[in-house]
């Protein structure tokens, strides 16, 4: 039985080395998402931080600040969803391994 928990140690430590690889990863990655026709385009890491956001001139009608601020909240929010789903599968193959372990709460 000792044999097995050495096992056990030994990949968890392996797991959690390519977790910490992985998450190192993924704040050198970006994704990019717009709005409007290209109008505003946004840039997040795979850290879930919003790194650019580029506006065309022609997004800024003074007339309509509300249609820039829905078009900038769009373009956020799709960014931070493909950098959400670049980050589960970047970690979710990581944590492959942990599925046949039978660790509860994995």
């Amino acid at each position: 039985m000792a044999m097995d928990l050495n096992k056990l140690m030994k990949q968890a430590q392996e797991m959690q080395a390519q977790m910490a690889k992985a998450q190192e990863e993924l704040k050198n990655e970006t994704v990019e998402a717009s709005a409007g026709g290209g109008m505003v385009t946004v840039k997040a890491t795979g850290a879930l931080e919003i790194v650019e956001i580029k506006i065309a001139p022609e997004a800024v009608d003074p007339d309509d600040p509300d249609l820039l601020a829905d078009m900038v909240l769009a373009a956020v929010n799709e960014a931070l969803r493909s950098a959400q789903s670049l980050v589960e599968s970047k970690l979710g193959s990581a944590m492959g391994g942990l599925q046949g372990l039978g660790l509860p709460g994995l």
